[in-house]
């Protein structure tokens, strides 16, 4: 008889907490607040990942113009609304429950600015790209919420924004492979979450208590980030009274030598000074933000 919420993986050696941090507020863009994870003094990289944000903006706050080049950006609204604009034209508007997964490659300027009144909140998670991939065109894929892959067995509610769960998958691909969970549990539920054995994985808890690792650890709530040691899975459970909301994201290593310079994350010194180069020339994948700016009129400087 399995307890309730058990997925029936059957896990060999489930993934332990390695680490744990709880996210602090901080000021980012302008005027925005985000609790940073992942890209903090502690943990500057976590292979591939390069920043975790939960991120909360009221207009006339937010993200104003500024580049990226060598990773991608996924956006994940928990509330509210963000428009985004690039200098190839591109606009969108992302709401509750969408998703956009954004290749910068070899360069893009784009701004992301509220879209709605009140507070917006999401998540952004950085994904480092590997070498081969780094100047690429950029791309977006952008999944509205109805569209995203969702599944529910015995108290456990899945969206699938990429990867595979609940015997779900997601129709994102992922240049770096990446799975990327939202997970609800109902009071009770005991989850069981393959993830491959080779990749670097994390749990961010967005809203309630859980126990992770092993069933007699302590309880973790909202804002608290956990690196996940060696293993074949996640073991989860919600033995409150409330529901309980995270994230896991997992993603295979690159173990690439890493140079960032703010929004550029490159391979080396040298490919960082280029990459300041072709910005503040306008040339090699830069040459549109000469003349362009966002409807919001402003921009950053780096």
């Amino acid at each position: 008889m399995l307890e309730k919420g058990n997925s029936c993986v059957g896990l060999n050696e489930p993934r332990l907490v390695a680490r744990k941090f709880l996210a602090r507020p901080q000021h980012e863009g302008v005027g925005a607040v985000v609790r940073r994870s992942i890209g903090r003094f502690e943990l500057r990289y976590f292979d591939p990942f390069l920043v975790l944000d939960e991120f909360s903006v009221t207009a006339p706050a937010g993200f104003p113009d500024h580049p990226h080049r060598g990773f991608e950006t996924v956006t994940y609204m928990l509330q509210g609304a963000v428009t985004h604009e690039d200098f190839e034209g591109h606009k969108g508007t992302i709401g509750t429950g969408d998703i956009q997964w954004m290749t910068a490659g070899r360069g893009i300027v784009h701004s992301e600015m509220p879209a709605a009144q009140g507070t917006q909140k999401g998540l952004q998670l950085w994904i480092n790209l590997s070498s081969k991939n780094k100047m690429i065109e950029p791309r977006y894929q952008e999944i509205s919420s109805k569209d995203i892959a969702e599944a529910t067995r015995d108290g456990i509610k899945v969206r699938v924004i990429a990867g595979e769960a609940l015997g779900t998958k997601s129709p994102i691909y992922t240049r770096t492979p990446t799975m990327y969970l939202d997970f609800t549990l109902d009071p009770g539920a005991h989850l069981q979450q393959p993830i491959p054995d080779s990749w670097n994985a994390f749990v961010y808890v967005l809203e309630g208590e859980g126990i992770f690792g092993r069933s007699k650890s302590s309880p973790v709530n909202a804002h608290h980030l956990l690196l996940l040691g060696s293993g074949d899975g996640l073991e989860a459970w919600n033995k409150s009274s409330k529901s309980l909301r995270f994230i896991l994201v997992g993603g295979e290593p690159l173990c690439e030598p890493l140079v960032q310079f703010g929004p550029f994350v490159m391979n080396t010194q040298e490919e960082i000074d280029q990459t300041i180069d072709d910005f503040e020339n306008y040339t090699n994948g830069f040459e549109k933000a000469r003349h362009w700016r966002s409807e919001s009129g402003l921009s950053l400087d780096f």
